[in-house]
């Protein structure tokens, strides 16, 4: 996956309500693709916390396709957007199935 630029509407909105940090977290893995907004600080549970969440939800849908397809196995791809220093960090996560035989 590789990061896709913030847009510039949205990157100011989110320097003026004092985000310094956007993770998103997608993960997948049974055909369905889901995304969990972390905004640091800001109170998810306050109605302007909550509007500026779904924009950045709105967003990244829009710029990233995450199907989730997969074989059953879970797995993820984060991405944290640093918006004091203007970078962005990828890693990516998977679950692996091992198996034992017993006699």
């Amino acid at each position: 996956m590789n990061a896709e630029p913030i847009s510039k509407e949205l990157f100011d909105k989110l320097v003026a309500a004092g985000v310094n940090e956007v993770t998103l977290r997608f993960s997948g893995g049974s055909d369905e693709g889901y995304l969990d907004v972390d905004l640091g600080d800001i109170d998810h549970f306050d109605e302007a916390g909550r509007k500026l969440i779904n924009e950045v939800e709105k967003w990244a849908w829009e710029v990233y396709s995450y199907s989730g397809a997969g074989e059953g196995i879970d797995y993820g791809d984060d991405i944290v957007y640093d918006l004091d220093n203007k970078k962005v960090k990828l890693s990516e996560w998977c679950y692996e199935r091992r198996y034992r035989d017993w006699e």
